[in-house]
């Protein structure tokens, strides 16, 4: 009877296992945009090779996390990515999982330098359940400690993760994953430079698995539907320190400027003449955030007057934040509320 009962239950074990090792490996597709994650050559002397994403996905032991396909989006530095790029991505991440509904997440490789306004952007503007990660390198390649594999491999693990439904835009860099809203790079040469200094990571990632500190929330549509803008509205961001004058400000709202991000002293200060140009700004409908150079902290987003606070979101979140809102409404009170929500 005890080896009936044994055989039945090591049978059961057998077929348990046999059927988890025939399981469909989940589908994740990598979009290369290019940065130093995707270089090599002589780096830092300038003689950059570019390094196509069909050759980067070739980590050793990938293929055990996901069925990993690829696809050359762009292929430039990160600084040559702004409004026009985020736009065309948007729509090519919600074009792809418009048709293809087996796909369990998107990686996009970025460069490091803007990577947090991308993600950022994408976060606001992809929607569904299924995650975005964004990753990157600090070093090329070929350079000895290179970065990029256990970045690119992390981040294929994390989108392939059930956990990371609904949470929207991620970033992964250094075996911790943040959220696109919070991160922000905070050294120009170290591994270890991507932060979230008011909130830390949501996971850490490890060959084991994902581990995240809470559940998702869950989402289905993106805050802001961008499928009919071909423009955002222009935007600048403007920093404050001692002696600033009204030049700079009065230049942007000269060139066409709809709106104004100041990189404020301590909690979103200005000098005197900057005040007066911002007063100046509003008057002529320019909508106004203020927002902190120190880092981190958070400036109130307030309930009246000519400017509205960024809450905790850096300068350039903010300005991000302000372009998408200025793209559905120009009514300041509108406006405040969209920040008030997203903080």
């Amino acid at each position: 009877m005890r080896t009936t009962l044994f055989t039945a239950a090591l049978s059961s074990a057998l077929l348990a296992s046999g059927s988890a090792a025939q399981s469909p490996r989940p589908t994740v597709l990598v979009l290369g945009t290019g940065g130093t994650i995707g270089s090599a050559g002589d780096y830092w002397g300038g003689n950059v090779t570019r390094v196509p994403i069909d050759q980067l996905v070739r980590i050793p032991g990938i293929d055990s996390v996901a069925i990993v396909e690829s696809e050359q989006f762009l292929n430039v530095a990160s600084s040559s990515i702004g409004p026009a790029r985020w736009l065309e991505l948007t729509r090519r991440i919600a074009d792809v999982y418009q048709a293809r509904p087996e796909l369990r997440g998107i990686v996009v490789t970025h460069g490091t330098d803007t990577m947090e306004e991308t993600a950022y952007f994408l976060d606001l503007t992809v929607g569904g359940i299924r995650p975005v990660v964004v990753t990157g390198s600090m070093r090329p390649s070929n350079m000895a400690g290179a970065d990029g594999p256990a970045n690119l491999m992390n981040a294929v693990r994390a989108a392939a993760d059930t956990n990371s439904r609904g949470r929207g835009t991620m970033v992964m860099m250094d075996d911790r994953l943040f959220s696109a809203r919070d991160v922000t790079k905070t050294n120009s040469t170290r591994v270890e430079t991507f932060q979230a200094p008011e909130r830390g990571p949501l996971a850490i990632v490890d060959p084991e698995g994902v581990f995240y500190r809470a559940k998702s929330g869950g989402r289905a549509t993106a805050q802001f539907d961008v499928s009919a803008v071909r423009e955002l509205p222009r935007v600048d961001v403007i920093y404050s320190y001692p002696g600033a004058d009204s030049v700079a400000i009065d230049a942007v709202v000269g060139a066409g400027a709809k709106g104004l991000v100041i990189a404020g002293v301590g909690r979103g200060g200005m000098t005197g003449s900057q005040s007066g140009a911002v007063r100046r700004a509003a008057a002529q409908g320019v909508l106004v955030v203020t927002s902190t150079r120190t880092g981190s902290g958070r400036v109130p987003v307030g309930t009246g007057g000519n400017t509205i606070g960024s809450g905790d979101l850096n300068p350039q979140k903010a300005r991000i934040l302000l372009m998408l809102a200025l793209s559905r409404t120009s009514d300041p009170a509108q406006i405040r509320k969209i920040f008030a929500e997203n903080q």
